[in-house]
């Protein structure tokens, strides 16, 4: 599995170490809402909104450059749109690799 990183943050902020922090606190800040609300719509079955939760947690996945996990998390919404959950656990997987990674940093 990708492990998370801050290249892309590094990149975006060009070595400006308040706009990297600020990006950093943003992610810490709604990446737990959006996997709750996640989790939550997965739970209830409501599958329009599981798509609509893959397709906004796929940003902070892009943004912590897990390519391939980004990718995986396409297919999963697209596959979430047409009723199949098959990928549920290794989405489930980059989430958790994300929390531990910002529980880290």
């Amino acid at each position: 599995m990708e492990t998370p990183n801050l290249s892309y943050i590094d990149q975006l902020s060009g070595g400006d170490l308040e706009f990297k922090t600020k990006i950093i606190n943003i992610i810490k800040s709604e990446f737990p809402l959006e996997k709750d609300e996640y989790y939550n719509n997965v739970q209830n079955k409501n599958l329009k909104n599981v798509a609509e939760n893959v397709h906004k947690l796929k940003h902070k996945i892009s943004i912590l450059g897990l390519e391939k996990s980004y990718a995986l998390a396409e297919t999963y919404e697209e596959e979430v749109r047409n009723n199949d959950l098959s990928r549920q656990k290794d989405f489930d997987n980059v989430l958790t690799a994300i929390t531990d990674y910002l529980n880290k940093i």
